[in-house]
């Protein structure tokens, strides 16, 4: 008994340790793989807001902390963007890669895989909407809320 039970360990520690490996678990329907981001997430909005000129705070503001900052070159910043998708497989890899010089800590140059739109199709910052909100009391009211009202501690402005 004890050596059928030595038996059946081995084998099933063989099929675990077979199925670690890359290949198979990719190949496998019932793995989950999650999607992985990795980077600062850059997009083509994003970028087309960055104009030449810029100080260093500005473009900080719209792309975020840079990714790298070189101790040798304090004037490149460089932002990396990787996103791989999991399970369901759809969507293919993306990698995106913008990289900001700055002389005397004014936007000189940018280079990657994305440039700014010069004439980006967007609505003026000047515009502004107002929305009014209708205010909804809650149709079901507790019990317990119901009595604190009642003994006059709650909210009594109903319309």
């Amino acid at each position: 008994m004890r050596k059928l039970l030595i038996l059946i360990s081995t084998i099933a520690s063989v099929f675990l340790a077979a199925c670690a490996s890359d290949p198979i678990v990719n190949r496998l329907p019932f793995v989950y793989r999650i999607d992985i981001q990795q980077g600062n997430v850059i997009n083509q909005e994003m970028v087309d807001k960055l104009r030449t000129g810029m100080n260093k705070r500005q473009a900080q503001f719209i792309l975020g902390a840079p990714m790298l900052i070189d101790p040798f070159h304090a004037d490149r910043w460089d932002y990396f963007y990787r996103y791989k998708p999991g399970t369901d497989g759809k969507g293919e890899e993306e990698q995106e890669r913008i990289s900001l010089f700055f002389d005397q800590d004014r936007l000189v140059e940018i280079t990657g895989t994305m440039q700014p739109d010069p004439q980006p199709d967007v609505l003026p910052t000047n515009r502004q909407v107002t929305l009014t909100v209708p205010r909804q009391e809650p149709e079901d009211i507790g019990i317990l809320t119901r009595t604190w009202r009642w003994m006059g501690f709650g909210k009594q402005d109903r319309d």
